[in-house]
């Protein structure tokens, strides 16, 4: 059994978890209330932009040519073409363009660059591969199981479609091939990073349900 396919197993139970989330369920049926919708939108936004910065210090540490210019290309996409997605939503859905991290997204965030910045580049490749991975699932799950129009589409379309389909599986072979050159602790330590991260995915839209901002603020 190769890695991915070990790793997808421990997160059984926190895939169907999230399946389970108010949030997904609602985005499903088109009656998530736009404020949560917008909530994670905005949340959304600034972790593209961190995701992208996690995507590229991969690059510059990935060992192989070919590795290099496709975690390259990740982060481009995450930076550029999903922000332009994001801005299209700011539009539809009246979303301020600026927000600060809120707690699921500044934990997200901050944990992917710094094991992207100081653990081994094997692990944090693992690290986010969750959000590649359990988007792409969670898109087609939707898609599978809606029904009627629903004025979350365009998000749906977009995670469940054929093109962000062909990164996911680039990404989880690029995970397969770099856990055969690993050691059994290394690849323990890259599934516990995909777990972390997984766990952080529940969060992120849990929270955004839930709109959960820090429980203390500044005077400003």
């Amino acid at each position: 059994m190769n890695w991915s396919t070990q790793s997808w197993n421990t997160i059984d139970s926190i895939y169907n978890n999230i399946l389970e989330l108010p949030f997904i369920t609602e985005l499903m049926e088109g009656t998530l209330a736009i404020d949560k919708f917008q909530f994670y939108i905005a949340q959304d936004s600034v972790y593209l932009e961190h995701f992208g910065r996690a995507l590229a210090l991969i690059a510059a540490r990935a060992h192989e040519k070919e590795d290099i210019l496709t975690f390259i290309r990740f982060a481009e996409g995450a930076i550029v073409v999903e922000s332009a997605l994001h801005e299209s939503f700011f539009k539809e859905f009246n979303i301020e363009q600026k927000a600060l991290p809120e707690p699921a997204c500044h934990h997200y965030v901050h944990y992917l660059k710094s094991t992207a910045a100081l653990d081994q580049v094997e692990v944090a490749m693992a690290a986010v591969l969750p959000c590649f991975w359990i988007y792409k699932q969670v898109g087609d799950y939707i898609l599978k199981n809606q029904s009627g129009n629903n004025q979350y589409q365009k998000w749906i379309d977009t995670y469940a479609g054929e093109d962000f389909g062909l990164l996911v599986q680039t990404a989880i072979a690029i995970c397969d091939r770099v856990a055969k050159e690993c050691t059994e602790k290394q690849q323990s330590k890259m599934t516990d990073a995909f777990i972390t991260a997984s766990k952080l995915e529940y969060m992120f839209w849990d929270n955004a349900y839930k709109l959960k901002i820090w429980e203390i603020q500044s005077s400003d």
